[in-house]
């Protein structure tokens, strides 16, 4: 029997549509993920053998294998071109963060994500303390080392997923073997290659 600790809503964007979930959490495992997302579509488009991940599958596989029962995926700034891309992040379950940029800086910089995905990271780390289960990195970006290590010293590590082992950093070697896979390894890949 699940014990419910609390309920909580959050809002998505869906076809230009504010829309609200509301997620009930239980005694079980209350795992996060983070998703720097175009790390994943950089990643597996440039790798060996270019793939495509299906968001659909991928949300399924992470609620699955991990337990997770909040997914974030960072992305760069807004763009209404990209509004199909966006229906299909938050359609998978994915919960949406946008980096804010002004007009001029739009045009200037890419869109690193890497700041607005360590600040959610650890506010929700201490907002959630309690409840939160392990922390999931999809990235290869070793940008993210200092803050994942500090998870792994806390005890609230679960892994950080690379989108392909060629475009991995080697800083996250030294956390452990248990701590890190592939989505190109072969175990799972078809479980969350777009088919078709």
């Amino acid at each position: 029997m699940l014990r419910l600790i609390y309920a909580e809503h959050f809002c998505y964007l869906v076809r230009g549509v504010v829309k609200s979930r509301r997620i009930i959490y239980n005694g079980a495992m209350n795992n996060y993920a983070f998703v720097d997302g175009q790390n994943l579509n950089l990643g597996t488009k440039m790798s060996e053998n270019p793939w495509k991940v299906d968001l659909f599958r991928f949300y399924k596989y992470l609620q699955k294998k991990y337990s997770v029962i909040k997914a974030y995926y960072f992305i760069g700034y807004m763009n209404e071109k990209l509004q199909a891309l966006y229906d299909d992040i938050a359609d998978a379950g994915f919960e949406l963060v946008f980096r804010a940029h002004d007009d001029y800086s739009i045009s200037r910089k890419k869109g690193n994500v890497d700041t607005d995905v360590v600040f959610t990271m650890m506010r929700d780390f201490h907002e959630h303390i309690k409840d939160m289960g392990k922390i999931y990195l999809i990235s290869g970006d070793g940008d993210y080392f200092k803050t994942i290590k500090y998870l792994h010293d806390k005890g609230k590590l679960g892994k950080v997923l690379f989108p392909a082992r060629k475009k991995a950093s080697h800083l996250y070697h030294i956390i452990g073997d248990g701590y890190y896979d592939y989505l190109d390894n072969p175990d799972i890949k078809p479980k969350i290659a777009f088919q078709g």
